[in-house]
């Protein structure tokens, strides 16, 4: 599918009658029917010719006959750019059907409508190239709710095979240059729903691969192995933010079979089914300075700020669902960041101390007792005791160094057991509930969660600082500084009684700016 080259291609207001026939676009057949798309050229205001499309089924039972599911708003075609409208349409669209995290703060009836600024300018600053495949992601993502919720289930397995699949692959394998400027541009509300949007499509592409939809004739897909993520710059920050969908992510360990719904008892197919609508939303934000000085230039690193989210995707946080205090949660991450591979610019790298796990406290306490009566040897007796308390705590931060580049490792550990939560295998892989200190880890008092299911690392929990030395002759230039992680979510029983247990993981890997730009010299 390459539907923006085709749409761009179209006559325009002088070439095209309105008694021609209308241009049609096949976006999928089978033997079942087929999904296309129609340009139709009609008059919007003043008189002025514009055109509209529609999505169209043909074929499948019981539409024998052509069935439009999605008509689009009038496209002026005397407007410098004709096609903007279809785009801010799809994307809005989009956004008011995202499946939102339970208890946000952010409904999708508050969102203010896209500004075309913001989406023109991308129009213009990327290549058709690169445009055409961020067309193709919100063009099959607006197609998702026509083809699943509103067609034949004949389309549905078309739309996941022939449309969502390869488009899928290609916007991994090119990376979407496109997709991160429009994440970047669009503000942090938009951004989350877009990509709950995308998140929960991937999850249902997966579902759809495990139970085959019932087809026979349905080829095996692979997994889908999108890599959404980005680093930036900006105001002394580096910031790394990653979304991956739990079913995506690599399987580290489990007890559970080979396929996720088939061969089990419906009780555990529920729950497995209610922890694939989950996603992994990360964000890394560390802060760096920059000194200059005779023979040397100084960068320091710190942690500000390391916030991971497992979010349920779901659409009424009031809905009476099955397992709701079920959830993947965050049990390790380890980020790294440092000059690109062999860097020759770099002198030394110094860490800070890893820091110290455990919390010690002592009480004494002193009691007297004594007792006073009509003998004449008084008794009086005394008695000391000391009590120790220990506390710890789950999460335990360390820093190391490959190579150049620093290393903060925040693990979790489970308190009643003392095992690492990421890299713990059951002896027995199918046997009796696990035993841990994890139960009730979003409501009990000493939880290492928020209540939603998150984690924050704040610099006053993780502020040692990291230190490069870099030669003065590098002054004056911006340097590619390399930024990346590794995230691992586990899944151990919460509220409910189940012997199944899984950790996943997933990397990213990106670059962001360095300017080595002396305050002196921009003057």
């Amino acid at each position: 599918m390459d539907v923006w080259p085709w749409i761009s291609e179209l006559p325009n207001s002088e070439e095209w009658a309105e008694s021609i026939s209308p241009p049609v676009y096949e976006l999928a057949s089978s033997g079942s029917g087929s999904i296309h798309l129609k340009a139709e050229r009609t008059s919007g205001s003043n008189s002025e010719a514009a055109v509209t499309f529609t999505i169209c089924l043909q074929g499948f039972h019981p539409f024998n006959v052509e069935k439009p599911l999605w008509v689009s708003e009038k496209c002026p075609l005397s407007a410098e750019k004709p096609f903007l409208p279809l785009l801010l349409q799809l994307l809005q669209e989009i956004i008011s059907r995202s499946p939102t995290a339970h208890d946000s703060t952010c409904p999708r009836s508050q969102l203010q409508k896209l500004r075309p600024e913001p989406v023109a300018w991308i129009m213009d600053s990327h290549s058709p190239e690169s445009f055409s495949c961020f067309f193709d992601i919100v063009f099959v993502m607006r197609l998702f709710w026509l083809c699943v919720c509103d067609a034949p289930g004949e389309a549905g397995s078309l739309y996941f095979q022939s449309l969502l699949a390869p488009t899928l692959e290609k916007v991994s394998s090119k990376r979407a240059p496109v997709l991160r400027t429009f994440l970047t541009t669009v503000g942090v509300d938009t951004e989350l729903c877009f990509m709950r949007t995308l998140g929960y499509t991937i999850t249902k592409l997966c579902i759809s691969r495990e139970l085959g939809v019932g087809l026979q004739t349905l080829v095996p897909l692979p997994y889908p192995n999108p890599r959404f993520y980005y680093a930036t710059e900006a105001h002394g920050f580096w910031v790394l933010k990653g979304y991956a969908p739990v079913m995506t992510m690599k399987l580290s360990c489990s007890n559970g079979q080979k396929s996720q719904f088939s061969s089990i008892d419906a009780k555990e197919s529920i729950l497995r089914y209610t922890l694939a609508h989950q996603q992994l939303e990360a964000l890394v934000q560390l802060e760096y300075t920059v000194g200059f000085f005779d023979g040397y230039i100084h960068v320091r690193a710190r942690v500000d700020n390391i916030r991971l989210q497992v979010a349920k995707l779901g659409f009424n946080k009031n809905e009476d669902v099955d397992f709701p205090d079920e959830r993947h949660f965050p049990s390790r991450v380890r980020i790294w960041v440092g000059p690109e591979i062999g860097a020759t610019y770099v002198g030394g790298l110094s860490l800070g101390r890893s820091t110290e796990n455990k919390e010690r406290e002592v009480e004494l306490e002193k009691i007297v007792k004594g007792s006073f009566g009509k003998l004449k040897v008084s008794d009086v007796k005394a008695a000391a005791r000391t009590s120790t308390r220990l506390r710890t705590r789950n999460w335990r931060m360390d820093q190391d160094a490959e190579g150049n580049a620093a290393i903060f490792d925040v693990v979790l550990y489970d308190n009643a057991t003392g095992i690492e939560v990421a890299t713990w295998k059951a002896a027995n892989q199918s046997g009796d509930e696990p035993v841990h200190g994890l139960r009730r880890r979003y409501a009990a008092a000493n939880r290492p969660f928020t209540k939603t299911g998150g984690v924050v690392l704040g610099g006053d929990e993780y502020g040692e600082v990291v230190e490069w030395r870099l030669s003065k002759e590098m002054e004056g230039s911006v340097l590619k500084w390399r930024i990346g992680g590794e995230v691992w979510a586990s899944y151990w029983p919460n509220e409910t009684k189940s012997s199944y247990f899984e950790t996943r993981y997933v990397e990213w890997c990106d670059e962001v700016d360095l300017p080595l730009i002396s305050p002196k010299s921009s003057k």
